[in-house]
């Protein structure tokens, strides 16, 4: 294979058309190999006793129906200024249901819990009835954008809006949601 001058001083690769096939397969590896890999924390799964468990990551959870999206207005005060934000995210709720909770009798849901559970280990309990049954937990939901910027504590959270107080049940770096259903 010989290199010439094309028009406009591009240089041209004269040869047989397999070798400029290798050589732009190689190209190509090298690009995929130095594109950013995908951050598999911008994942979580959804697990545990359900019948069809979930990988979603943002785009997936964007691409939820209209009625499974969810936003709130939280204001804090920072330097003595009260700064509000609108979040956005998904309904915990409605991810549950793509689950589908796997039921070996017909009152299972009233003794399954739904675990939220961050990357560093640190962990978030709902039980099913409170959040299809209750005002506060149809507020629950995995955010995933902040005033239209991604999340600062990781990539996607869980908050619950209707609680008193919002601390205890926020989980930053969300990394899996298990659904397990006690049994004696």
């Amino acid at each position: 294979m010989r290199t010439v001058l094309a028009p406009r001083g591009r240089a041209a690769m004269i040869g047989p058309p397999c070798c400029r096939r290798a050589c732009l397969a190689g190209i190509l590896m090298m690009l995929v190999a130095a594109a950013p890999a995908a951050d598999p924390a911008a994942a979580i799964t959804v697990g545990g006793d359900v019948r069809k468990p979930l990988v979603v990551d943002v785009g997936a959870l964007r691409a939820l129906p209209a009625d499974a999206q969810v936003s709130f207005r939280s204001s804090r005060e920072v330097d003595g200024q009260t700064q509000v934000s609108l979040v956005k995210g998904v309904r915990l709720s409605a991810l549950l249901k793509e689950a589908a909770l796997a039921e070996n009798d017909r009152f299972d849901w009233r003794k399954t819990v739904v675990v939220a559970i961050a990357r560093d280990g640190y962990r978030a309990v709902f039980s099913w009835p409170e959040l299809f049954n209750t005002d506060a937990g149809a507020q629950v939901m995995v955010g995933y954008e902040r005033d239209g910027a991604p999340l600062a504590d990781g990539p996607l959270v869980v908050l619950a809006p209707g609680d008193i107080r919002l601390g205890p049940r926020h989980v930053k770096w969300l990394q899996r949601i298990e659904v397990r259903t006690l049994r004696e």
